[in-house]
Parts: structure tokens; C-alpha cells; sequence
């Protein structure tokens, strides 16, 4: 299963203390747990709770029975480290058993959809699946590190599913780890745009979306096409991944390619522009606002890359299809790409020359 350790599928719910070993070594070497203890120099009440699992069997412990027995120490101590994980594991499923309502903040239905959280396990399996997904040891840890506001830049007003929003953050970090990248190149970035833009004319997905993944990573650029999760509301996202690699983020959202290119190059601008370090930035479906510096800055970039500013005067006579197209055919862009600029620009209703724009057919 996808996310989901073998390792995590099977737990005994049973601990057994090394004790148990010992009197079996005991037994098989007629030997008393009186006899032990004297001559390993230790009072017979130590070796009767190690015995019962209630006295810790310390590595100077285990030297001693190594004297004695023949077993070797890392025996003893291997067979007190299993029993200590396991008891810790027992604490463990009863403070889980008290969490399992934390599942309620998260879609989980969708992660199991998408393979991180096994189906048919019980709630604390799932609670347990769940935290590995986000690599977090607690629901009070996932609280700091996905649903905190600081986390993210928010540069959208929109109300933020931190549940749904930080499972899709997750999902495109898993897909970027598997990327084989080199080192982030800002310069090959900037240079392979006006490519990428070219790249706006084809209408069928299979024609350039190998060709927009092959720029970006050539560029140490990692590019995550992920379904949007419902309640997430995003369109975007672009932080820096610990390899120093940035990671954009798509969700293909209302699939109208222009909002899909639009989009790729805002996020390109944040990579460009903006402080790697500081933030996730996440762009939802609103419109930016007007105070928020950094968002301006990637709106503006994104369209003057898609339609330079040299266009403005011709963009502000189109009343017609013909008039779209061939802007389009001239600024060598598709015709979706012109038609989503006058709308966004109210110079046309949203319900105008619609048949230009494309709709993506490929599911991320």
C-alpha cells in the first residue's frame, strides 16, 4: 500500500520480559534463581523481578548472566530492549485509543482513496497510519507542523481546511521525494519559462506535459500534479523542500487550462522572487489581496509572462472571438490564455467566448 509501512501491519499486543528467557535458561541448566543471584554477586529479590519483568536487566546485568549462563550479553540486552518497545508500544495504543477523534480534522475517506491509510484497519491502525503519512509522532506534533497559520504564507482570503489543505501538502511532498532532482539552478529556471509559456498553444495534455515536467526538472525544479482534496480550496503551493529544491504544486482545479498556466507561472514567480525560507505559500481560489505585496508580484509576473504588457492596448479593444484569436496567434499563446485575461480583467463577462478556453481531460 502506498505510504503504508509492511512493517506497521503486524504488532503483537502481548510483551514478553526477558525473564521469561531467563527461566527457561535456568531450568535448562538446573540452576535456581538463588544460585543465580549468588553468583552473579546479585540479591535473589533483583533476579526474581527481572524475572517478573519488574527490575530493568541493565547491560552490567547481562555481563554478569553472560558469565554464568553462556548466553551472550547482547542477548539479554536485545531480548530487554524488544520488551521495552513493546510495553512502550502497549502505552502507546492506550494514549492512541484516547486521539482517535483527531482522525475527524482530516480526510481520511481520501487518504484512503489514495493508499496512505489502510482500509479495513481498526481506528488506532488508522490514527497510526495517519501519523506516519505526516511523519509526526502525535496529533499535538501534526498541530505545529501542518495546521499551525504561521506555517503557511496564506495568500488567498480564503477560510483553510488545515486537514484537507495539509494532506494534499503532504501527498506532493511524497511525489517530490520520489523526483530524482539536481541542485535547484535559478538560472536555467528563468531561462526555460519562455519555453514552458510555447508550450500554452498545445491543447492535448499528452503533447506537453512531459515536456513542462522534463524543464522543470532540469532545472531542480520538482512539479507535483496532484487532485485537489475537497475543503482544501487551492489552486497552489510552492515551498522549499530540505534538499534546497523547490516544489510547485498543482491541483488543476475547475481543469480550465488557463487557470492551470496562470497558476504554474505565479508559483514560478514566488520561486524566483520570494524568500524560500520563510514560508509555504498557498494560493487558493480567491482573488489576492490588494495589500498582500508578494502576491501582487507573482499576478503581475504571471501575466506579463503570459501576455506581455505590450499587448495592454489590443487586449482593451477584443469584443470579439476573431479579435481573441488572433491576439493569441500573435503574442503565441493559446486563445484560452487571452480569453481568461479579459475576463479576469471584467473586459468581458465570465460567461464570454468560453469555447476558446480549454478544459484539462488528463486526472492528476
Amino acid at each position: 500500500m502506498t505510504g503504508t509501512s509492511s512493517t506497521r501491519r503486524f504488532r503483537p499486543d502481548y510483551a514478553i520480559p526477558p525473564g521469561e528467557t531467563l527461566v527457561e535458561v535456568l531450568t535448562e541448566r538446573g540452576m535456581s534463581q538463588a544460585e543465580l543471584a549468588r553468583r552473579t554477586g546479585l540479591s535473589t529479590k533483583h533476579i526474581n523481578q527481572v524475572v517478573l519483568g519488574a527490575a530493568t536487566l541493565s547491560a552490567e546485568t547481562a555481563l554478569r548472566f553472560e558469565f554464568v549462563t553462556g548466553v551472550p550479553a547482547h542477548v539479554w540486552t536485545a531480548l530487554e530492549s524488544a520488551y521495552q518497545v513493546a510495553q512502550t508500544r502497549q502505552d502507546e495504543s492506550n494514549r492512541l485509543e484516547k486521539q482517535v477523534d483527531w482522525l475527524h480534522q482530516l480526510p481520511v475517506a481520501e487518504l484512503i482513496r489514495r493508499g496512505f491509510i489502510r482500509k479495513d484497519a481498526p481506528p488506532v491502525e488508522r490514527l497510526r497510519d495517519a501519523l506516519a503519512f505526516f511523519k509526526v509522532a502525535s496529533p499535538d506534533a501534526w498541530g505545529q507542523v501542518w495546521a499551525a497559520p504561521t506555517a503557511y504564507r496564506q495568500s488567498r482570503a480564503f477560510e483553510i481546511d488545515y486537514g484537507a489543505l495539509a494532506a494534499w501538502l503532504r501527498i506532493g511532498e511524497i511525489r517530490a521525494e520520489q523526483s530524482d532532482l539536481p541542485p535547484f539552478d535559478r538560472t536555467k529556471f528563468k531561462d526555460a519559462l519562455p519555453r514552458i509559456r510555447a508550450l500554452t498553444t498545445l491543447e492535448d495534455p499528452e503533447d506537453w506535459l512531459l515536456q513542462l515536467e522534463a524543464l522543470c526538472v532540469g532545472a531542480g525544479v520538482a512539479l507535483v500534479i496532484e487532485r485537489e482534496i475537497v475543503g482544501a480550496r487551492i489552486n497552489g503551493a510552492v515551498r522549499w523542500l530540505p534538499s534546497e529544491r523547490p516544489l510547485i504544486q498543482l491541483s488543476v482545479r475547475h481543469r480550465w487550462a488557463d487557470i492551470f498556466w496562470f497558476t504554474f507561472f505565479h508559483e514560478a514567480a514566488h520561486v524566483l522572487l520570494h524568500d524560500r525560507r520563510r514560508f509555504t505559500i498557498v494560493d487558493g481560489v480567491e482573488r489576492a489581496d490588494a495589500d498582500n505585496v508578494m502576491e501582487q508580484e507573482a499576478d503581475d509576473f504571471a501575466g506579463r509572462i503570459l501576455l506581455p504588457r505590450t499587448f495592454d492596448a489590443r487586449l482593451a479593444t477584443v469584443r470579439s472571438q476573431a479579435q481573441a484569436i488572433a491576439l493569441a496567434e500573435e503574442a503565441g499563446v493559446h486563445p484560452g490564455i487571452v480569453v481568461g485575461r479579459l475576463q479576469h480583467d471584467k473586459t468581458i463577462p465570465y460567461s464570454y467566448f468560453n469555447r476558446l478556453r480549454t478544459r484539462l481531460a488528463f486526472t492528476p
